[in-house]
């Protein structure tokens, strides 16, 4: 035995004296896939226009080098990421993340101009989910989408997203596992609007035509995501999230929650088992908000740890999906995805390594000594070598080896790039 497996020998016995199964544990794990996101490879440019900027409250700072410039180099970087991350994982893509020799408008997007995303795809054996892309457009540049005064705008928004909708069905039945296509807009006003009623009236309606299209759920699920403010909408958003959790369970179809869209002291941990009360599927944007939606790069906080503590708690993994949402461009963007997905992967083995059956006979007995000693004592269980041996069983960089491959990688391949 080598080193990494003696130290989880070890671990595995002290995990076993509180009744906790590590080889369950890392069975369960390796079936949960985490949707990398196309949008940290490119600073959310997309290939419909480079020359477009971004706009809608969207925003990535930074200037590392080595940022993909084409569809090719966007698959490649995200091959090197997922060739260091364990376990089978998914690509949550945005439309403008199109291939077409010619300018095609949003709302006449269609499965043939994702068709080498899906070739892709089967060829690594990746899921894909998918996003109607309402900013960095004309149609968006006063601030509303769905939700806007004019008819004509609403209903070119609405033929965008129904083209959506049908490309996530495309992309479930060539794949074989549907794709979650989930809707966000940036819709709001910088300063204290008169009429709150009138854009979500509108925003209710034009959701309402989008999704009397009809589209296979066995193929495409669909998602809203709300958020509380954003660049450009600080004062009033229209899709809030008193309005997608209402709008969610009237229509029994999936809420989004994002992690950077709350309160920066609101985590959405709590919501989960609340939400799933009147939903019945939830997907989750794991992202880093340090003073606002900053989307910074995910790390292993206390935050990550509460929100996959639910979802195995609850028992909730056949009706969570996790995605990722941040885009940091100071930092080499392939270890952006590295990062956030092994520390999201992380939070959910710790999870998974829980005396739970103890936890919640102790909890139903009104033993709160017995919970909290058991809650405190896990916080120094050697956590550790059992992640270690999770990377070694799955055939990717331990601990931070992975760091020399994306320095080769960023020698060999992005530097080539400027």
């Amino acid at each position: 035995m080598n080193k990494i497996d003696d130290a989880y020998q070890l671990a595995r016995e002290r995990y076993a004296e509180m009744s906790v199964d590590t080889e369950a544990a890392l069975k369960k794990l390796s079936t949960i896939p985490i949707s990398l996101h196309c949008w940290q490879g490119d600073d959310v440019g997309g290939f419909e226009d480079p020359d477009r900027g971004l706009s809608g409250g969207i925003m990535a700072t930074g200037n590392y080098p080595g940022k993909a410039r084409t569809v090719a180099e966007l698959r490649q970087d995200l091959d090197m990421a997922y060739r260091l991350v364990p376990g089978d994982h998914r690509l949550n893509l945005h439309a403008i993340y199109l291939e077409s020799d010619r300018q095609v408008e949003r709302d006449d997007i269609e499965a043939k101009h994702f068709a080498g995303w899906v070739d892709w795809a089967k060829e690594n054996n990746h899921g894909i989910d998918f996003n109607p892309t309402c900013f960095s457009h004309p149609l968006a540049d006063d601030g509303f989408t769905l939700s806007h005064h004019d008819e004509g705008v609403r209903q070119f928004w609405i033929e965008h997203c129904i083209a959506c909708r049908k490309i996530g069905e495309y992309f479930g039945q060539e794949l074989g596992t549907p794709a979650v296509t989930n809707i966000w807009i940036p819709d709001g006003y910088k300063d204290t609007p008169v009429d709150r009623r009138l854009p979500r009236y509108w925003l209710n309606d034009s959701l309402d035509k989008i999704f009397t299209e009809p589209v296979d759920r066995q193929f495409n699920l669909d998602a809203v995501e709300s958020k509380l403010f954003g660049l450009g909408s600080e004062s009033y958003v229209v899709g809030s999230h008193e309005f997608y959790l209402g709008y969610a369970a009237a229509n029994q179809i999936l809420l989004c929650l994002d992690a950077g869209h709350y309160h920066p002291t609101e985590t959405i941990a709590d919501k989960i088992s609340s939400v799933l009360l009147y939903v019945p599927e939830l997907l989750l944007h794991v992202s880093r908000g340090v003073r606002w939606d900053s989307d910074h790069v995910v790390t292993l906080t206390d935050e990550l740890q509460a929100i996959t503590q639910e979802i195995i708690r609850g028992d909730y993994l056949d009706r969570v999906h996790i995605g990722l949402d941040f885009f940091d461009a100071s930092i080499n963007r392939v270890a952006a995805w590295t990062i956030g997905t092994r520390a999201t992967l992380r939070a959910l083995l710790m999870a998974l390594l829980e005396p739970m059956d103890q936890l919640r006979a102790a909890e139903q007995k009104g033993d709160y000594t017995t919970r909290l000693a058991l809650l405190e004592e896990l916080k120094g269980m050697p956590f550790g070598p059992i992640w270690d041996y999770y990377c070694l069983q799955q055939d990717v960089p331990v601990g931070v080896n992975y760091i020399s491959e994306i320095r080769t990688y960023e020698q060999q391949v992005l530097a080539q790039r400027d």
